[in-house]
């Protein structure tokens, strides 16, 4: 057994797992804090780091508060819990710059103090909950174990009625002697519970069966409707596959109203509220506090005058398009999934939008030679792309169309880094402002400025 005796842990690194340093090698260790003094044993040799895990605390940092969840150190999720909230956005600010400096090679530039979650607890809209035959769970995954769920007493991320929501649930499928899934057999009826929220207490529920038992599934629904008189929304979802995705899988409403709204207050004071109308399927982001905030960050760094052509590159259901419009002349969004581009069309109706066009297709595909003919040049551009990044070709397609701005939002900095890096020659990285939209993990949201330094492309394209 390989344990070192006390042992300081120096930073906070990634998967919201804490760095030490052992000789020459980099230790990654879950649930403790920097300045921490602990023994560690090593659970993993990997080429470039080891994997370990705390097995007595010598010295607790004084960055360190007491953790408020019962779950904590067992659930997967909230893992800087134990850490004081000044210092997780300490961190994650620091995350940012060194991200942009180590891969970027960005040097000057301004990084503005990150923007802190208004609440750090009950800020998530959305939870999803898996039901488990292995204990009769209804919770969560361990970390690095798809078949073994932690069951859920109570999850402070999302407001009431989540928490009474899914415990009601859970004593009506055992009382009425409903199978819970077993994913290795991959057999039982009851496998998932999504309960989405809105700031105006508005809730929708989604029931996942395994089994083509719509009456089970009905029967939950009616139950819960019945006790909770939040539910505006009801859906269930028949998943007969070897796996957990729903996305491609008919939603079936069976109570209430197909859809749920949240509300944004508008950019302008003077403007009207931006309402948005939620789908079982719609993406939308789960801290809407701070997502608003988010999008008032991105209009701010357009600086808007009025009469910019702007493209809103993986654009979703259109939430910076329709927070956007109407400061610009237009917005043309581009997004390959095809559901959310109708949730953006709606989304513009809703809110009496007539400026924002929404392409389906993936965004180096579609910004092909002869687009900025129909569309027009775009004075700015603003991406928001997943986790894993911009495809070079939607980089290079950027470099090409030679926006005044491109106003970069991205949940992973390291992926944010590496793209700006490519438009370096081209772009001046001038201001960064880090959102934490996550609070008690590792999660940082960064919205990056960059202007033009070299001539942009003629009228004709």
């Amino acid at each position: 057994m390989n344990i070192y005796q006390k042992v300081e842990i120096l930073d906070a690194g990634a998967e919201g797992k804490a760095v030490a340093r052992i000789g020459d090698r980099v230790v990654f260790v879950p649930f403790v804090v920097p300045g921490d003094v602990v023994d560690i044993e090593i659970t993993r040799h990997r080429k470039q780091f080891w994997e370990g895990k705390a097995l007595h605390l010598h010295t607790l940092s004084s960055k360190r508060t007491e953790p408020f969840c019962s779950h904590f150190g067992t659930c997967g999720g909230c893992r800087w819990q134990n850490m004081d909230y000044t210092w997780q956005l300490f961190y994650k600010q620091k995350q940012v710059s060194d991200q942009l400096e180590r891969i970027g090679k960005f040097e000057e530039y301004e990084l503005s103090p990150i923007l802190p979650s208004a609440l750090i607890r009950s800020y998530r809209n959305k939870l999803e909950f898996t039901f488990s035959g292995r204990g009769n769970a209804l919770g969560f995954h361990l970390p690095g174990r798809f078949d073994t769920i932690l069951d859920i007493s109570t999850c402070h991320l999302q407001e009431d009625p989540s928490n009474a929501i899914r415990l009601a649930a859970k004593r009506y499928s055992q009382d009425q002697g409903h199978s819970f899934h077993d994913p290795r057999s991959h057999t039982g009826m009851l496998r998932n519970l999504l309960i989405r929220s809105t700031a105006s207490g508005e809730v929708m529920i989604i029931v996942v069966i395994g089994e083509d038992r719509p009456d089970v599934a009905k029967g939950m629904l009616d139950v819960l409707a019945s006790m909770f008189p939040q539910i505006c929304s009801g859906y269930y979802v028949i998943n007969l596959k070897h796996n957990d995705a729903i996305q491609d899988l008919p939603f079936h409403l069976h109570c209430g109203s197909p859809w749920i709204h949240e509300t944004m207050k508008a950019f302008d004071p003077g403007q009207p509220d931006v309402v948005f109308r939620i789908g079982p399927a719609s993406f939308f982001q789960t801290n809407t506090t701070q997502a608003a905030i988010l999008y008032r960050t991105v209009a701010g760094f357009g600086d808007f005058r009025g009469d910019e052509i702007v493209y809103d590159l993986y654009s979703g259901t259109g939430t910076i398009a329709c927070y956007l419009a109407r400061n610009v002349k237009q917005v043309i969004g581009i997004e390959s999934v095809h559901p959310a581009v109708q949730d953006a069309i709606i989304n513009a109706e809703l809110n009496g939008i007539r400026n924002a066009v929404f392409i389906p297709g993936e965004v180096e595909k579609v910004l092909e030679p002869g687009f900025t003919h129909q569309y027009g040049i775009p004075d700015i551009i603003i991406t928001d792309p997943p986790r894993a990044g911009m495809h070079p070709d939607a980089v290079q397609a950027i470099r090409d169309l030679s926006p005044r701005k491109v106003i970069y939002v991205s949940c992973n900095p390291a992926t944010q880094a590496r793209d700006m890096m490519m438009l370096r020659d081209q772009f001046t990285l001038v201001r960064c402002q880090p959102v934490d939209m996550f609070p008690h993990t590792h999660h940082v949201e960064n919205v990056a400025l960059l202007e033009n330094t070299v001539r942009r492309i003629s009228s004709t394209g």
